[in-house]
């Protein structure tokens, strides 16, 4: 039987609550009665959860001006668990801190406890299947540039996601085949009569170069006998002869995009099919689900439009398909970053706009979120970026920085961090004037630290010419990013697909084609033993890439297994786990105390 506890939170309690990550807000709580919660009431409600009082936390428990710890040990899930037997066992363990301190995989892992506590009892599987998420996250941000470079052709092949499928399964062939279009369409309007030569490619190529005799060929003679003198089309075709059956088995799809001429002609571009070549492992995972490749490539669509909006296109002639390809690949591996930024476009404008800057502010996350929420305080500076030098090297002097000021003076100490202030001091104005859209983003501490990733924000730097012509449109900037983390999340699931079926086929005694989708075998084997952990990872590859380069967190989880299960049982943990906060709360000594009084 589940209970839920009271949500009679006054305003100020909500506000408090909200402050916290998605997890909570407007979520009731509801505690398993066979779970180690407090407070059960029998059969009846939990009680609203008692306050923790302020004698607890004391202004030599946090420093001046950070309330996050305070807040987060006045709402109802911190009550809950801090009297929860598993909980506390995991607080006891001076590993968990490190654990902690990566709230996005804690947070995924709280959701499939039982998956995780497996893994990461093996830490070599964990790295493998960790690293397997990043490659798969990888070859899928190329495979989208590629979409995107190509958006004509993309676009038509999604109007028949089987014809679509088909294509990116044996993209090289019809690489071959691209390059005689006219071969290429009589076998599109009639896919049957060529299924034989999957069984016999070889009389294909017989067949090709007497087409003549060939009812099928015979209204296209020269384009086939071309098609036969085209060696390395016949290897292509001999080395992947089922292509002929898959376009049989899918002839009404092939048939529709061929009775229009100009979307046939567009769909089986060489040059889209030669991209799908060689991103290959990528567009067969994407190809698994034809409906969610035709939506990926829709996707991408979009980024193109979003970007020819903002005349990424412009930037030259000859590199306009590179430009939106390079920010396409950007966007897509970083995409939670991207996403974050794009809930406030006027801020993303700002960051694309002076990229090198923003990124030596993101090595300095604290001093970062405090200027962040509070932009004018360093608009000055932009006159006198050598008197911010001065100002962060003695930040118990300045207002706006005392509340941080290890941070800052950590800022202060970072040569490069300086010196690249220095040359775009501009940077300090345009957050001051675009200071709304920072501090919205600053209030969310968990969004504010995925906007502000330091890795996505050199990814602008490095491709600083299309970034700045994003800029000039931050709503285009901000379309962009959202397409492109719309095609992250369809990667993830065809990656999570990927790894259920590749569990169904060990489940019956079937080892899966390891070798099938480019990536190392170990991993691949990983993935397939633990498919849910490894949808997970897919999710948010660069989380948990961080965890598995930190042994100390993996053994806190393997040691503390059966607790970190049933405290994952209760919702309120992972209102808990998924605050920016909860790392710092552990180490409060008002934390400590409260472990002790209850």
């Amino acid at each position: 039987m589940e209970t839920v506890v009271a949500q009679n939170l006054s305003k100020s309690r909500f506000m408090t609550i909200s402050i916290m990550a998605v997890a909570i807000a407007g979520v009731a709580y509801v505690v398993g009665s066979q779970g180690d919660g407090p407070g059960l009431l029998g059969s009846g409600t939990i009680a609203p959860a008692e306050r923790y009082r302020a004698p607890q936390v004391t202004s030599a428990d946090v420093g001046l001006g950070d309330t996050s710890v305070p807040m987060l040990m006045q709402t109802d899930a911190f009550e809950l668990m801090v009297k929860n037997p598993s909980f506390r066992a995991l607080a006891a363990d001076p590993a968990f801190m490190a654990l902690a301190r990566n709230p996005e995989a804690l947070a995924a892992m709280a959701k499939n406890p039982q998956a995780f506590v497996a893994l990461a009892k093996d830490p070599k599987a964990f790295a493998a299947l960790s690293a397997g998420a990043a490659a798969a996250q990888a070859e899928n941000a190329q495979a989208f540039a590629a979409m995107a470079a190509n958006p004509a052709a993309f676009e038509a092949m999604a109007a028949q996601p089987a014809a679509f499928a088909a294509a990116a399964t044996h993209a090289s062939s019809f690489e071959a085949l691209a390059r005689h279009p006219q071969a290429l369409d009589a076998m599109a309007r009639n896919a049957k009569a060529f299924e034989a030569y999957a069984k016999n490619p070889a009389a294909f190529e017989a067949a090709a170069a007497n087409p003549a005799a060939v009812a099928a060929m015979a209204a296209d003679a020269a384009a086939f006998r071309a098609l036969a003198r085209d060696a390395s089309a016949m290897a292509a075709l001999r080395a992947d002869a089922a292509m002929f059956d898959t376009m049989a088995r899918n002839a009404e799809a092939f048939r529709a995009l061929a009775a229009d001429s100009a979307a046939f002609k567009a769909a089986f571009d060489a040059e889209a099919l030669a991209a799908m070549a060689r991103q290959a492992s990528a567009f067969e995972a994407l190809a698994r689900s034809p409906q969610a490749l035709s939506a990926a490539a829709l996707d991408s669509a979009a980024f193109a439009r979003a970007a020819s909006a903002a005349r990424v296109q412009a930037i030259s002639s000859a590199a306009s398909a590179d430009a939106v390809a390079a920010t396409a690949d950007a966007m897509a591996r970083q995409a939670a970053a991207f996403d974050a930024m794009a809930r406030q476009p006027a801020a993303m404008s700002a960051l694309a706009s002076h990229a090198s800057a923003f990124e030596a502010l993101a090595r300095h996350p604290q001093a970062f979120a405090a200027m962040a929420r509070n932009p004018q305080a360093f608009a000055s500076f932009a006159k006198a970026p050598a008197a911010f030098q001065a100002a962060a090297a003695n930040p118990a002097a300045v207002a706006a920085m005392s509340a941080d000021a290890a941070a800052f003076e950590a800022l202060a100490r970072d040569a490069s961090a300086m010196a690249a202030l220095r040359a775009d001091a501009a940077a300090f104005d345009a957050m001051a004037r675009n200071a709304e859209a920072f501090k919205a983003l600053a209030v969310d501490a968990a969004l504010f630290r995925r906007a502000a990733d330091a890795s996505a924000i050199a990814s602008m730097a490095q491709n600083e010419a299309a970034f700045a012509a994003l800029a000039r449109n931050p709503a285009a900037l901000s379309a962009a990013a959202q397409s492109a983390s719309a095609f992250n999340a369809r990667a993830a699931a065809s990656a999570a697909r990927a790894a259920e079926a590749a569990a169904s086929l060990r489940a019956k005694g079937v080892e899966a084609n390891l070798a099938a989708s480019g990536r190392a075998a170990e991993a691949m084997s990983v993935m397939a033993a633990h498919p849910q952990a490894f949808a997970a990872m897919s999710a948010n590859p660069q989380a948990f890439a961080a965890l598995a380069r930190n042994p100390q967190a993996l053994s806190a989880l393997a040691t503390n297994a059966d607790a970190f299960q049933k405290a994952a049982a209760q919702p309120a943990f992972a209102a808990l786990a998924s605050s920016p906060a909860f790392s710092a709360m552990l180490a409060d000594p008002g934390f400590a105390r409260a472990i002790r009084t209850n």
